[in-house]
């Protein structure tokens, strides 16, 4: 059996469909029409992960319906993926078979790709892996030029790196991102250059002033805007993407740009002198001339303090992968601002998740 989750041949009504309910639920806030920004409608997931269901001396692919979660669902074709997976999948499939080392208890294989073709292959057992799995492992990363991470518990092994490297192509000009196994990457990179591009458009250039960014990930957003301020001062929680982040800050030659660990809670309770920060020892708040906030927070929005505190400025960018917190920070927000720009990302084709970008300007500002 073949899963199919997608005809692309509805893709074009199913967007429609979704931009009806962007358009209803925030009409009541009087936004401008969404500027629509569709997705492939095949082959525009970057990651993948699958369940390994053994049967006898051979194995499949597997996901399993919410419906009947103990019956397993057999993947032989799954063109949600990237093309690098999905020409990937029964080739390494048939690989990882052919030798018992690699196969014994074999759990779970996670993909991680890029535009750029790069790829990662996480093989996670029910077993401790020894050295007959490395060498065997060693042979097939070779055979398929790929990144293999071995996984059981307590154990992590890596053969090669433990991250991908993508080429993200933005307005003519491609910016280089270590994307790490386990942390949170853009899943539709296509799209996600359509969202770099509409931010980067709506930054404009201001080479006196400062840009405040939070929950700036592996600076995904960070390192395009650079150029469009004089500084950026960036905030993140994850220590992967922390570190990821000055690799691409350091790849693309990104001098103006400085990220702290601590959260936009913790970064709006310092700026406001509320606390102090032993991290923010040698960063000179008072130095930075912001005049542009740029927030992606994760899907519970804005906290109260940090609403707030980014209505003191005077342009917002935000975007959002849950419009129904957005809705609730936007009543707050379009107190103080105007929504000039609202746009619809199609991230999450086939599905009713929505991702949402918001231009605002401070009332009486031109």
């Amino acid at each position: 059996m073949s899963f199919r989750p997608l005809d692309p041949a509805k893709y074009p009504q199913l967007l429609t469909d979704k931009v009806g309910a962007v358009s209803a639920l925030f009409a009541d806030l009087q936004l401008p029409e969404p500027e629509v920004y569709p997705s492939p409608a095949e082959h525009y997931r970057l990651r993948a992960e699958f369940r390994i269901w053994h049967e006898g001396d051979s194995f499949f692919y597997a996901m399993f319906d919410p419906a009947e979660p103990r019956v397993p669902v057999r993947i032989e074709h799954f063109p949600t993926a990237s093309r690098a997976i999905c020409e990937l999948m029964e080739p390494l499939r048939q690989a990882l078979g052919e030798q018992l080392a690699l196969s014994k208890r074999l759990y779970q294989i996670d993909f991680l790709s890029t535009l750029s073709g790069d790829t990662l292959v996480t093989l996670i057992y029910h077993r401790r892996l020894d050295d007959e799995w490395q060498a065997a492992a060693q042979t097939v990363a070779a055979k398929f030029n790929i990144q293999i991470i071995g996984r059981s518990k307590k154990q992590k092994l890596i053969l090669g790196r433990d991250y991908v490297l993508e080429q993200l192509p933005v307005d003519g000009q491609h910016y280089a991102y270590h994307q790490y196994e386990g942390g949170f990457t853009q899943p539709n990179g296509q799209v996600n250059a359509k969202m770099v591009s509409w931010a980067k458009a709506r930054c404009g250039h201001n080479p006196h002033t400062d840009l405040l960014e939070l929950y700036c990930g592996n600076g995904n957003f960070t390192i395009p805007l650079a150029s469009h301020f004089r500084r950026v001062l960036a905030t993140e929680i994850s220590k992967t993407s922390v570190k990821a982040a000055h690799e691409n800050f350091a790849m693309n030659a990104v001098e103006n740009a400085v990220v702290l660990r601590m959260s936009s809670e913790e970064l709006t309770s310092a700026l406001n002198k509320e606390r102090s920060f032993r991290r923010l020892a040698n960063v000179d708040l008072d130095s930075y001339a912001i005049d542009t906030v740029f927030v992606d927070p994760p899907r519970a929005g804005l906290d109260e303090a940090s609403r707030a505190f980014i209505a003191r400025f005077p342009r917002i960018v935000y975007i959002s992968c849950n419009p129904e917190t957005l809705h609730r920070d936007l009543e707050i927000l379009t107190k103080s601002h105007a929504v000039k720009d609202f746009a619809l990302f199609d991230q999450f084709p086939y599905t009713h998740h929505m991702e949402c970008g918001v231009f605002l300007i401070k009332k009486g500002v031109i």
